[in-house]
């Protein structure tokens, strides 16, 4: 029996800001993201605290970021503060439809200078078991994205059951498509975008995309529907473009 379609979502939001922090954009950001109306919202580069922006912005929100884009619509949410600074912090965050059971924010850094967690959550969906849901952002670095590629592995090993549904996405800065295969052998994931056209996709810079940084992984889901938001107006909003699936599982 095919169970209902689950709408899910990754993007780096570039902390509320257009490219080059030209502009403030969360609100718009906010909107946008309802617009396009996810059960499940992976987002990155997500401002919990900015003491400066607060300062300079009349209408900068005075809840943290996860909290303002999720408020009346998703009701439950999650965030991992990663980079820590006098003024502020940000990290990774889970926005979510159903209800987390729980959520745990590992940290996989490798290099001090540039701070990197995984959220990992647990979501009561619907129907069928639990889903685990990871958000990442991983290093710039190839090196250091293989210890944290593994890092995720070992981590999941000890803390997923073996055939529980699984998703993982998120900004991965793999410049050269290395973590599939990681992925794959590892925890028997999938990337959504490569099962049709070969390579995931490309999702950067947002106005004309031509690097493939960000994905979604999944084990134990159908991919029924697939889309790249970019160019405008997402485009206006973070230099990512933001990435949508619709995804089914059978049950037992």
């Amino acid at each position: 029996m095919t169970q209902p379609a689950l709408h899910i979502a990754t993007f780096n939001i570039h902390k509320g800001f257009s490219q080059f922090n030209r502009r403030m954009m969360v609100h718009e950001l906010r909107e946008r993201l309802r617009d396009l109306n996810p059960d499940i919202a992976f987002l990155q580069e997500v401002q919990g605290l900015h003491l400066g922006h607060a300062e300079n912005h009349d209408n900068w929100p005075g809840e943290p970021q996860h909290e303002f884009l999720a408020e009346d619509v998703w009701p439950d949410c999650a965030y991992g503060r990663n980079m820590i600074y006098d003024h502020g912090h940000h990290g990774n965050a889970i926005l979510s439809r159903f209800p987390i059971l729980h959520s745990h924010n590992q940290d996989v850094t490798h290099l001090q200078f540039e701070k990197r967690g995984l959220l990992h959550c647990r979501i009561e969906l619907p129907s069928g078991p639990a889903a685990h849901c990871v958000c990442v952002h991983l290093s710039l670095f190839g090196y250091s994205r293989q210890r944290q590629l593994t890092a995720l592995a070992d981590y999941l090993d000890k803390r997923c059951e073996p055939n529980a549904p699984l998703i993982i996405a998120g900004d991965f800065n793999d410049w050269r498509n290395r973590a599939g295969d990681h992925l794959a052998q590892r925890l028997e994931l999938t990337e959504i975008f490569s099962n049709s056209k070969g390579t995931p996709a490309r999702s950067f810079p947002a106005a004309l995309p031509m690097f493939r940084l960000d994905r979604i992984y999944v084990r134990g889901f159908n991919v029924v529907r697939t889309e790249v938001h970019h160019g405008h107006p997402w485009s206006s909003i973070s230099d990512h473009a933001a990435l949508s699936a619709s995804l089914t599982r059978h049950a037992d």
